[in-house]
C-alpha cells in the first residue's frame, strides 16, 4: 500500500477530519487543501497507537489563486467556514501571496508553497474528491512523516534554523509524540 493511500485511509477513518475535508471541498477553491498539523497529527496519532483525539490548534486551509491574493478574501473565507463549522479555529491562506511574508520567490502552487514550510513532516496536505476520494499532496515526500522523523526543510536547516528550533520547542512535539526523533537534515 502506498504512503498516500495510508494517509487517505487514516483521514477517512477519522470522522471529524473527514467531515472537515468535505466542508472545505464545498468551498470549491482552486488548488485548495487542508494541511500541516491536520494531516501530520492524524498520522502521528495512528503511529503512536492512539485512538481518535480531538483536533488541536487551528485547521490550516491553503489555496492558490494569484488573481485573488487579497488577505481580506482569506478573512471572508474564514468567516464562512466558522459559520459552517464554528467548533474549530480556521486559518485560510492563499499561498499566492505568502512568499512575501516568508521572504521567498513567488510560489507557483499550494504544493510549491508547502515545500517551503519549516518541517518535512508538516509539508503535507489533503483534499476530498467526491464523496469518498482523497488526494494527498506531499512535495517533500511522506518518508519522514511515517518514519516519525522531525527534520527541517532545506531553508530551515541554515538561514531559518532559529525559526525551526523555536517551533520544535514551543509545540512540544517530542513530549506529545514520544516516538518522534529529531534529525539534523
Amino acid at each position: 500500500m502506498s504512503a498516500e493511500i495510508r494517509v487517505s485511509d487514516i483521514l477517512r477513518a477519522d470522522q471529524t477530519r473527514w467531515r472537515l475535508l468535505g466542508i472545505v471541498a464545498g468551498l470549491d477553491l482552486p488548488d485548495c487543501w487542508i494541511g500541516a498539523g491536520f494531516v501530520r497529527n492524524a498520522v502521528w496519532q495512528r503511529l503512536h497507537g492512539r485512538s481518535e483525539l480531538p483536533l488541536e490548534g487551528d485547521v490550516d486551509v491553503i489555496w492558490y489563486d494569484p488573481d485573488c491574493a487579497d488577505a481580506a478574501e482569506d478573512r471572508r473565507l474564514e468567516a464562512r467556514l466558522a459559520k459552517l463549522e464554528p467548533s474549530f479555529d480556521w486559518s485560510v491562506k492563499n499561498q499566492a501571496r505568502m512568499h512575501t511574508r516568508n521572504g521567498d520567490a513567488p510560489y507557483s502552487s499550494s504544493s510549491d508553497a508547502m515545500a517551503h514550510w519549516p518541517e518535512t513532516a508538516t509539508a503535507v496536505a489533503a483534499r476530498r474528491r467526491g464523496s469518498d476520494g482523497c488526494e494527498i499532496a506531499a512535495p517533500l515526500g511522506l518518508e519522514d512523516l511515517f518514519g516519525l522523523v522531525l527534520r527541517p526543510t532545506l531553508r530551515f536547516r541554515g538561514q531559518k534554523r532559529g525559526i525551526y528550533e523555536q517551533r520544535v520547542l514551543s509545540k512540544s512535539w517530542t513530549k506529545t509524540w514520544p516516538l518522534l526523533r529529531c534529525a539534523e537534515g
